[in-house]
């Protein structure tokens, strides 16, 4: 049965939404800084929701097509080293960065982390995309 990617989509536009008003936005001299941190918090946010959608349909996707037992109740490395195997994503280790980024950003305030999570989230859009495009093309 295939999966209904509706909602991975969403989040995925809403992340892209954000990240082109960000780069559009900071171009503008007339805005104050708290103005940028409320639109950095807005892609912070759509960051955290397009990962969390992304590794859930991989997990869904493998449970449903090659074998539940292979992710069932293994870490986010194991589980992103599968997704690799089965080539829904090219770099184990460019998954886990953006993992470590979500975490950063859901458990930590230090300002330095914050603008080294955020650098992150700006770049996964595109592995977002990726990812979709590979489930599309064998959601069977």
């Amino acid at each position: 049965m295939p999966l209904d990617l509706s909602s991975l989509k969403k989040a995925i536009t809403s992340l892209e939404k954000s990240i082109s008003s960000y780069h559009v936005l900071c171009g503008n001299s007339t805005l104050t800084e708290d103005d940028i941190d409320t639109v950095k918090a807005g892609v912070s946010q759509n960051f955290e929701v397009a990962y969390e959608q992304c590794w859930k349909y991989m997990k869904r996707w493998n449970e449903q097509n090659v074998n539940p037992d292979t992710v069932n109740g293994v870490s986010r490395r194991e589980l992103f080293r599968v997704c690799a195997e089965e080539r829904l994503i090219d770099d184990v280790q460019l998954w886990m960065a953006f993992h470590q980024s979500r975490n950063l950003m859901s458990y930590t305030y230090d300002a330095n982390n914050a603008e080294e999570a955020f650098a992150s989230a700006l770049d996964f859009g595109e592995a977002a995309r990726n990812v979709l495009k590979r489930l599309e093309e064998r959601n069977d």
